[in-house]
């Protein structure tokens, strides 16, 4: 998938996550706010009540929304004849969309009624969720190939300092900003982090990077390089940075 039409496709899961959290949010704000020992009254009550067609509906849907996206990410991971439908990574996205949207149709399903067994499984299901959302932040910091195969220490090591030969090359004229740079991309100033160092290491860290890409941005513009050319620099450099975070 290129980058165009990968963008188009999570940029989908997004809108559509998104707009339907609102929706359902403005269509049925008056009723679940209304106090439970009030809502029988309200006129929504038939529809919306866990027992009802739109409250039964929403949790139909946002059950099989999440077994469908366990089920297809871990037979796709699993199954060596799956490998060849697409790349793990585009797998997992869709996996997240449908386990995010999937337990948010859920809670409306319970009307925001989390008392007894049906607090516990509720909460049992955020947390399955959240742990989701570390897995993903633990997943995204492994280095990968295109094909969405982890890469071991040998093979990243590689990549890197073929990105920084690469990148070195480009702005050799620059003896100040190749020096910078070569800081930022060294291994060593990412060891023996403690937690409160990170805190603010990480900000700064960030302006730092930043004001130095854009300075070999210009750098490499006087040059006369093409904007294909610069463009492709400027990405190895940004590559390199993360593979030295990560490495």
């Amino acid at each position: 998938m290129n980058k165009t039409p990968h963008k188009i496709y999570v940029g989908s899961f997004f809108f559509v996550g998104a707009a339907v959290m609102v929706l359902l949010a403005l269509n049925g704000y008056d009723y679940y706010s209304t106090p439970l020992e009030e809502r029988f009254f309200n006129s929504q009550h038939t529809l919306l009540k866990p027992s009802g067609d739109w409250g039964h509906g929403f949790g139909i849907i946002g059950t099989l929304m999440m077994i469908v996206g366990v089920s297809i990410y871990m037979i796709r991971k699993r199954v060596k004849w799956f490998f060849k439908f697409g790349f793990l990574k585009h797998w997992l996205e869709l996996h997240i969309f449908l386990c995010t949207v999937g337990p948010m149709l859920v809670l409306y399903h319970t009307a925001f009624k989390l008392r007894g067994i049906v607090s516990v499984s509720f909460w049992s299901m955020v947390l399955v969720v959240l742990s989701g959302v570390v897995g993903r932040f633990i997943y995204v910091q492994i280095p990968r190939t295109i094909q969405g195969q982890e890469m071991g220490i040998n093979a990243m090591n590689d990549l890197r300092e073929n990105l920084a030969s690469k990148v070195t090359k480009a702005i050799d004229f620059d003896a100040k900003t190749l020096d910078e740079f070569k800081v930022k991309t060294s291994p060593e100033r990412y060891r023996e982090f403690s937690f409160v160092k990170a805190m603010s290491f990480i900000p700064n860290d960030f302006i730092k990077i930043r004001r130095i890409l854009r300075k070999m941005k210009k750098d490499l513009k006087l040059a006369g390089l093409p904007k294909i050319v610069r463009k492709g620099i400027i990405k190895s450099a940004k590559i390199e940075i993360v593979l030295t975070r990560r490495s």
